[in-house]
């Protein structure tokens, strides 16, 4: 499926945007929501526009619009605790403050490009991922707000993340936010959790810590962001049918608090202690 069929309102307003006269360009964007990697696709497809030479169509072969299709653009940059780091950087957590250091050396020299820095993270298989607070933090996001809010001439920032509220709300202040549906069809599989916590509003407030305990047991062999989505499937199976039960969408939306904060590194069995108290009553 095309980028323009999938989201339609996104690449139109982009394209009329960045072909206005004079240029409408956006200093700094975030991309939200659950589909990193149409995020990093839109993400692309900017910079493509904003450096293409040729007609501006989807297959345009000038030079800058091939090096951004080859991930080879010498302006056109990702930025994680993976990519583009310093040869004398040896943070592997974080985007580092030598890194938004190196950014703003560049900045000092002029370019023959529209310089396009797209920020993520990734998982250990190389797959984007959205930022957070704690592989973005606090002090390395400060030190790029003024860049961020004024930049050189030709510079665009890209932010991708899963919710708005990862990022500090001085960096969503100075930018454009646009939220980037799923168009992916949900697994519903919940098997993991079998046994553990399925007809857990049965359970008693008595039974939370022991629930608790075997969630985070399951953790050793499952990833614990897994064992959280398997628990939402079977809540959407349970709200399926007993659409008028609205117990479901809420304690849907407590396991969501609950990967947020498995997001932000806390304990898993802590996450899992607090919200099993939260879900069994």
């Amino acid at each position: 499926m095309l980028l323009s069929d999938k989201y339609p309102f996104l690449t139109n307003y982009f394209n009329k945007m960045l072909s206005s006269e004079p240029r409408k360009v956006p200093q700094s964007i975030v991309f939200w929501g659950n589909d990193f990697n149409s995020q990093s696709i839109l993400a692309s497809e900017i910079a493509r526009l904003l450096n293409c030479t040729g007609d501006k169509s989807d297959n345009c072969q000038c030079i800058n619009c091939n090096w951004i299709r080859e991930n080879t653009h010498p302006a056109v940059q990702y930025i994680s605790r993976i990519d583009n780091k310093p040869s004398d950087d040896e943070s592997k957590t974080v985007i580092s403050i030598k890194q938004a250091n190196e950014i703003k050396s560049a900045l000092m020299t002029s370019s023959d490009f529209h310089r396009v820095y797209i920020f993520c993270d990734r998982d250990d298989d190389g797959n984007i991922c959205g930022l957070n607070q704690k592989n973005f933090q606090e002090e390395t996001a400060n030190s790029l707000l003024k860049i961020v809010e004024e930049p050189t001439s030709e510079v665009t920032f890209v932010f991708l993340v899963r919710y708005k509220e990862d990022l500090l709300q001085t960096i969503i202040s100075r930018s454009q936010c646009f939220f980037v549906p799923s168009f992916e069809r949900p697994s519903v599989d919940f098997s993991v959790i079998e046994g553990v916590f399925t007809e857990y509003y049965q359970f008693k407030r008595k039974d939370a810590f022991n629930v608790a305990d075997a969630l985070y047991n399951l953790s050793k062999e499952h990833k614990p962001q897994d064992i959280l989505s398997a628990i939402q499937n079977y809540m959407l199976v349970l709200l399926k049918s007993n659409p008028n039960n609205s117990r479901f969408i809420r304690d849907i939306e407590k396991v969501e608090k609950a990967k947020k904060e498995l997001d932000l590194n806390m304990s898993s069995q802590n996450v899992f202690e607090d919200m099993c108290l939260e879900l069994i009553h």
